[in-house]
């Protein structure tokens, strides 16, 4: 599942940005909506000296490369380089900013150590030969996707018989499945519209026959805007832990550096209790809300709708466990849709992509 850069686009027009592929997922549409902003948007920030990169991993004498965009819960490591935490820690990194689709195959092709990915998208870089292992959750959505459903629906019932607009195979696809089944209904009961998520706030307002979208932010916020008494009739709070993102990381990486990478885990739980300090999360807001080109204002609703993971429920997500709690448990789920919609053809080996060793010792 991807969540593809046509998925996130300006808080003030729908005309660009992919996550999950069965969801490349909602990580890239911030930057474009900083974009439609017109602020700039630097393309990489370099912490220590940046060596160039082969179509190898980067070796134990260069900078961890760690490619990340604009979701969340991978924005929130902008605050620890800002700070310096990394090099207090005594890990030298180079932090590369990318859309989010670029940056899965920034990673493919060699050029990261590691990637900020949902684990379905995990999954699909892998199933492409990109091998990984995802040694950190950052978080999973937590309301930031939605089904956003015009009058007269006012329940997931009541699409039945109805047409609904989806990016069909991505994570919305996902989340609109999940919704179904927790309602006795399938997809057999209603039609799907395919449209890519960046269009589908504009399908929403301009089409009679739709009476539902699937979308993330900050296009289900566009829709809700569009569309007089629109609402959210399903969202990612209503299924936790059906989305996840982590920090996945190149086999070779991790087993020549695992002293370096256990030290970026401690500082990603720094920043978690940084955004989560009352008295420090302005501060933590005003920094990532910057990364991205939005006022805090604007920044604070997405942050909201994701739900960071500190160690203690890190570990509780890392146990292996067949429901969404358990990052196992939700990517067999992310897997067989994968599968179901043709992201790729061969179900994966689960386990071989996650390595809770380095977390679950804190």
């Amino acid at each position: 599942m991807k969540r593809l850069e046509s998925a996130r686009t300006s808080l003030h027009s729908i005309a660009s940005p992919v996550r999950f592929a069965a969801g490349l997922r909602v990580r890239g549409a911030l930057a474009a909506a900083a974009a439609a902003l017109n602020i700039g948007l630097t393309a990489g920030l370099t912490l220590g000296f940046t060596a160039g990169l082969a179509a190898t991993p980067a070796q134990a004498a260069t900078p961890l490369a760690i490619g990340y965009s604009d979701w969340p819960g991978f924005v929130a490591f902008q605050i620890a380089i800002e700070k310096g935490w990394f090099k207090e820690a005594g890990v030298d990194v180079n932090f590369q900013w990318f859309d989010y689709s670029a940056s899965l195959d920034a990673f493919a092709a060699g050029k990261l150590d590691a990637v900020g990915a949902t684990n379905g998208d995990a999954l699909v870089t892998g199933a492409s030969g990109a091998k990984n292992v995802m040694i950190l959750l950052t978080d999973y959505s937590s309301g930031n996707d939605m089904i956003v459903a015009k009058p007269p629906v006012r329940t997931v019932e009541g699409l039945k018989g109805k047409k609904v607009g989806v990016e069909m195979g991505l994570v919305d696809h996902l989340l609109l499945d999940t919704a179904l089944e927790k309602h006795a209904l399938k997809e057999s009961d209603l039609t799907l519209v395919n449209a890519k998520t960046n269009e589908l706030p504009q399908v929403l307002a301009s089409s009679k026959d739709v009476a539902a979208v699937g979308a993330w932010q900050p296009n289900a916020g566009e829709a809700l805007k569009r569309v007089p008494g629109a609402r959210p009739i399903f969202t990612s709070a209503d299924a936790p832990g059906l989305i996840y993102d982590a920090i996945t990381v190149n086999p070779v990486s991790l087993q020549s550096r695992k002293a370096d990478w256990a030290k970026v885990i401690t500082v990603w739980y720094r920043c978690v209790a940084y955004i989560n300090d009352p008295k420090t999360q302005p501060d933590a807001v005003k920094i990532m809300s910057a990364r991205v080109g939005l006022t805090p204002e604007q920044y604070l609703p997405l942050l909201k709708g994701t739900h960071l993971l500190d160690a203690a429920a890190a570990k509780k997500a890392f146990t292996k466990g067949d429901g969404l709690d358990s990052v196992y448990g939700s990517s067999v789920n992310a897997d067989k849709f994968n599968v179901r919609n043709a992201v790729y053809k061969q179900s994966q080996n689960v386990s071989a992509y996650i390595d809770p060793s380095l977390a679950n010792a804190h």
